[in-house]
This record gives C-alpha cells, sequence and structure tokens, in this order.
C-alpha cells in the first residue's frame, strides 16, 4: 500500500511533545484514524523507531484541532495518548501539556489571528467535555516562544503559556471524589480517588517504600511498583465507576510526598 502524507506541526507542549493535527486532515472514521495515528507514531514498536514517537508515554502524544462551532468556543482540542506497546489509541484521558501547544498550533495554522501583546483563545477539551482558557503572549501581533518562563522537567527557559481551566471538576465521573471518600484503604494502601481534570488515584510514596524523589529512570528500573500499583489503579477504576481500565491510561497513579525546595508538595 503506498505511503500518504499528511500535514501536522510537531510541538513540544509542557513536559510532553508530539505531532499536532487539523481534524480536517485526518480520517472521520475512528478506527481509520488511529491506524493513522499508530503509523504516524511508529507503533506498536518500543522504541517507535519509524515514527514521530519517542519511546515513552510523555512523548507518544497527539493533538488534534479544529475550529469550533460551539458558542463562546475558539478552538476543539482532541487528546490521543497512543500506546507503544500495542496497537491502542487512548482517547479517554486528556493532556494539559500538549493542551498548552493548541493555541500556538491554531496561529501557526491559520484558525486563529494573533492578539495585540497577548492572545486568548478559549479552547474546549473533547475528551472531558470542559473549557480551557489559553493565554498565549504575541507582542506586536505575532506569537513569541522566548521567554523567561522555566518549569520543572524542561531545560531552558521559554515564552509563558497560561491555562485557565474551566469545567475540570469531575469531567470524567460527574464527581471530585466519585467513590464519595476522599480517603480509602484498596489493596492495603491509603489512596485518594479524585476526578478533577485527570481522574488520578494518589498514593503516600512512603507507602510504596519511596522518597517521592526518585528519578523517572529509577521508577521504571523497578518492576515492583507497577506490580503494587496496577491491581490499585484498576480496583480504583472501578470504583469511580471507569468500568475496566486495564487498557486504559486512566486513573493515572500518583506519587505524593513531602517537598525539596519550593512548593507544598512534591509529585
Amino acid at each position: 500500500m503506498p505511503l500518504r502524507s499528511l500535514p501536522c506541526l510537531f510541538m513540544r507542549g509542557g513536559t510532553s511533545r508530539g505531532p499536532y493535527f487539523l481534524k480536517s486532515d485526518l480520517p472521520s472514521d475512528t478506527a481509520e484514524r488511529d491506524r493513522v495515528l499508530l503509523s504516524a507514531m511508529g507503533s506498536p514498536d518500543t522504541r517507535q523507531i519509524d515514527g514521530l514517537g519517542g519511546a515513552t508515554t510523555m512523548t507518544s502524544k497527539v493533538a488534534i484541532v479544529s475550529k469550533s462551532d460551539r458558542a463562546d468556543v475558539d478552538l476543539d482540542y482532541l487528546f490521543a495518548q497512543v500506546d507503544i506497546e500495542n496497537a491502542l489509541v487512548d482517547t479517554s484521558p486528556s493532556c494539559g501539556n500538549m493542551l498548552s501547544g493548541v493555541a500556538p498550533f491554531a496561529l501557526e495554522t491559520g484558525l486563529m489571528t494573533a492578539g495585540e501583546g497577548e492572545t486568548r483563545a478559549m479552547i474546549f477539551n473533547e475528551n472531558t467535555g470542559s473549557r480551557i482558557e489559553a493565554i498565549v503572549q504575541s507582542p506586536g501581533g505575532a506569537i513569541t516562544y522566548d521567554g523567561d518562563t522555566a518549569i520543572d522537567g524542561v531545560p531552558g527557559t521559554a515564552a509563558p503559556i497560561v491555562l485557565n481551566f474551566l469545567d475540570v471538576v469531575g469531567g470524567k465521573t460527574g464527581a471530585m471524589f466519585p467513590t464519595g471518600k476522599r480517603l480509602e484503604s484498596i489493596g492495603g494502601f491509603d489512596v485518594t480517588c479524585i476526578d478533577v481534570a485527570m481522574p488520578m488515584v494518589m498514593f503516600r510514596a512512603t507507602d510504596l517504600g519511596l522518597s517521592g524523589h526518585e528519578t523517572r529512570e529509577e521508577l521504571e528500573a523497578d518492576p515492583e511498583i507497577v506490580a503494587v500499583t496496577e491491581p490499585v489503579r484498576r480496583e480504583a477504576g472501578r470504583l469511580m465507576g471507569l468500568g475496566d481500565v486495564a487498557d486504559l491510561v486512566i486513573p493515572k497513579v500518583g506519587l505524593l510526598s513531602e517537598p525539596r525546595g519550593l512548593g507544598d508538595i512534591a509529585s
């Protein structure tokens, strides 16, 4: 079958990166669209050697953007998490990192016109049914990427992007605490199941024998962490009303601990 070309803009958003597509450039059929995204990212393959994926969950993400027909909304945004090892595309979660690139993408592709000084875009997140206002810097009526803002997990500095989240409480489950409890025991661990922007199950890092300040490489090198947390995550998903979450990335797992340096908590 001959290869076909599709335009995309490859951008970093927050601590993630990936291709941004116009919705109109992708197949309207969901199964066909997912096959295209898997091919574009090089999945399934642990190296994603034949695609744009970076062989980590944070770098195997796709943003699909379109001009919105909704009242008081500028852009529609659908996030897709592309599995690395399996032929799966999950659109059940959202991603705030990739979301931060939606307004710049819209300006670069002509979906919006830049304002003077800064540009505000109201974005509808199709994954969660919520709205987010994005504010990007556009001095002289043109978007800029240079700036002095630094964020954890990204080297260097860049122009700030402000995201004001609306309607995000209970976006997937209908409640901030979908199990009706703020703290409960699942699998012998005290956890909090919460749905604000993203369904999460929160652990104390120390309950897992961790400091909470391990590097990603250290965590990934310890198979016991997944072996212990995955059964809890799946049961939490059931209790949160999400059903069987074995093949879903939600609820995500958070490991919380005392901060080092700035901040009130480390995650």
